[in-house]
């Protein structure tokens, strides 16, 4: 059997790990070994957080429709749009809290009519 050396196939690895860790800092951006920790820590990190940013905007919606709310309780005014079946997200009501506070005003009448 005729022998087959790596070198080529190790190169083209590393290289392409170093390329992914490109502006890291000390060993990280270096060293073999240290990179490829680095990417994958990097990836597993960057699966679990795009979960984590949905409920991060989810909570910055309720906090500005809260705000906009006033002595309206959120939750009822939740259960309120419930109810009287308008079927508006949180993103949405967010955006027109923030943007069109008219409009937003008219959406809580309605709910609370």
């Amino acid at each position: 059997m005729t022998r087959v050396k790596k070198g080529v196939n190790a190169l083209k690895y590393r290289r392409n790990i170093l390329k992914l860790v490109k502006g890291y800092r000390f060993a990280r951006s270096k060293k073999e070994k240290a990179a490829q920790e680095a990417v994958f820590h990097a990836g597993s990190y960057a699966f679990a957080h795009r979960r984590d940013k949905k409920n991060d905007f989810r909570k910055l919606w309720n906090v500005r429709i809260n705000a906009e709310l006033g002595e309206i309780p959120y939750s009822k005014f939740i259960g309120a749009l419930k109810k009287s079946k308008i079927g508006i997200d949180r993103k949405i009501l967010s955006t027109l809290a923030q943007e069109k506070p008219e409009t937003f005003k008219k959406i809580v009448e309605k709910a609370n009519a």
